[in-house]
């Protein structure tokens, strides 16, 4: 039992209950205060982390197993994977408390429980990330889930707040009573909730495939699927980040996606190799759907964080090529395509966090979140309007930006045969999106500003982060090569573990054809 595989984690944890127990004793701390302990508590974890970049995968035992045999009997796996979300997540949490420091000072009565949850949230993505077993994912997925339900419903005085948490709790209830109901068949069927142990049993079935095990499966995609907001799960989305805090719409557009295709990536690279032409079908017409519903409803939308909630939607839609991806190609193609989404991942990330840092500096003057609301801010802050034109650019996949070079690895990575036509679909949509996104470009530069708004200055310091963030997507844009090889080191344990067991698994099918001739 190492539990030296968990300090980056004791670090978040540790921290999340200092900072609630500071404003517990001194209930008159600033509020800004608390912001600035979440953001070094985030470096701090961050840090921790990397002293496992590059190092050999280690497993945690399953209690009362005496260890760990060929691997097989572990609850998470703490690997290059596992470390590139670790820092992946203490950057977003360290991101938000900065925007938050500003935004919460006088928007509710006490802050230390908002910032005490960012970091309990990050360390529940870490271990969806890192978990090698069903049980022990589902419990890191509700950790997650619990901190955004109480997070989007933060604003106690706020009835959309509230509503919009309500919604997301019933919902997220439903769609883990579907996840748990899918994750006992499989455990019906193979007697295992390992990933490496239903592997290896689905393998040994032969050529016939279960009713159990299809619709075991269909509801674990379902239950992740709500997760991530994928299309017809997606509900919920709209409501949570129009009625959440600015920065908690943020941070739950960037944090959840990626914990999702955290889990989804370690799962199906593993559990459900052996049955792939069981689910990459489903997962296709789950991408399709997702992209067109996604970008054609923002289309409709007058909100700025509803037309988000949509785009990120569509977002979704082109990562689940790339799952679609995995089943229809070798082990290469898995491993290249898994690395073009990672790059992804973090393009994504980086630009909707430009975004938000953007829409927070110019909400925190003005209160207003309409879409109409940005009108002439190319007069009254320019250097907002750049960054939000910077970010929905990369959003729509324009060169010299970071969405032009992820979506094209990725896409490229993804390209087979039996996808193209879903891969064209993923260009189509991306040229849907450019409409809306140049209908917000339009209020800000093609109209006078709102009666009675001036030129005003924004907060030094989130004019800073803006600014970093902005640069970031041009970087990632321009010169994408060292994120790309950071993913493709982060996906080798997936593939070389799985042809691991793939080579286990058919040497035990050898031996039993051997006694059994």
């Amino acid at each position: 039992m190492d539990y030296k595989l968990f300090i980056p984690e004791y670090i978040a944890g540790g921290c999340a209950v200092a900072i609630i127990g500071l404003e517990l004793f001194m209930p008159k701390v600033r509020r800004d205060i608390l912001a600035y302990l979440t953001f070094f508590a985030a470096l701090a974890w961050g840090a921790a982390s990397l002293f496992f970049v590059g190092s050999d995968p280690k497993t945690f035992p399953m209690p009362g197993t005496g260890g760990v045999e060929e691997g097989v009997a572990g609850l998470i796996q703490v690997d290059n994977f596992t470390t590139f979300f670790r820092l992946l997540g203490a950057g977003i949490v360290a991101v938000v408390a900065l925007q938050s420091a500003a935004y919460m000072r006088d928007r509710a009565q006490t802050a230390s429980e908002y910032y005490g949850l960012l970091l309990v949230a990050g360390a529940g993505m870490v271990y969806m990330a890192a978990a090698r077993e069903l049980i022990t994912a589902y419990i890191s997925l509700e950790l997650l889930s619990f901190c955004l339900y109480i997070l989007v419903g933060y604003l106690k005085k706020d009835k959309l707040s509230s509503e919009a948490s309500l919604k997301y709790i019933l919902l997220g209830a439903f769609s883990s009573a579907m996840l748990l109901y899918g994750i006992s068949l499989i455990y019906g069927v193979t007697g295992t909730t390992t990933y490496d142990g239903i592997a290896a049993a689905l393998s040994e079935r032969g050529s016939d495939t279960d009713p159990a095990v299809v619709v075991g499966f269909v509801l674990i995609l379902a239950g992740v699927g709500f997760k991530v907001s994928a299309a017809p799960f997606h509900m919920w989305a709209p409501d949570a980040y129009q009625g959440a805090p600015l920065p908690i719409t943020g941070f739950l557009s960037t944090l959840s996606k990626a914990a999702g295709f955290a889990l989804v990536l370690r799962l199906f690279s593993s559990a459900f190799t052996t049955d792939a032409e069981m689910w990459r079908w489903a997962v296709s017409v789950l991408a399709a759907a997702t992209m067109l519903i996604g970008n054609l409803v923002a289309i409709q939308q007058t909100n700025l964080k509803r037309l988000v909630a949509y785009s990120s939607i569509g977002q979704v839609g082109y990562m689940l090529i790339v799952i679609a991806a995995i089943g229809y190609g070798d082990a290469e193609v898995g491993r290249d395509a898994s690395a073009a989404l990672l790059l992804h991942i973090v393009g994504y990330v980086v630009s909707t966090l430009a975004l938000f840092s953007a829409l927070t500096a110019y909400y925190n003057k003005t209160g207003d979140d309409s879409i109409e609301g940005l009108r002439g801010l190319s007069e009254t802050q320019p250097f907002l309007a750049l960054v939000i034109t910077i970010s929905l650019f990369s959003f729509a996949g324009l060169p010299f930006f970071a969405g032009f070079a992820t979506k094209l690895l990725m896409f490229q990575a993804a390209t087979s045969t039996e996808l193209l036509w879903l891969i064209g679909l993923g260009v189509l949509n991306s040229f849907i999106s450019l409409y809306y996104y140049l209908m917000v470009m339009r209020q800000m530069y093609l109209f006078d500003p709102m009666a009675g708004l001036k030129r005003f200055s924004v907060n030094p310091l989130l004019m800073v982060l803006t600014a970093g963030l902005a640069a970031g997507i041009v970087f990632i844009g321009v010169y994408p090569g060292p994120v790309f090889e950071g993913a493709e080191r982060a996906t080798n344990p997936l593939f070389d573990r799985g042809a691991d067991i793939a080579s286990t698994i058919a040497g035990g099918n050898e031996d039993a054809q051997a006694r059994n001739p």
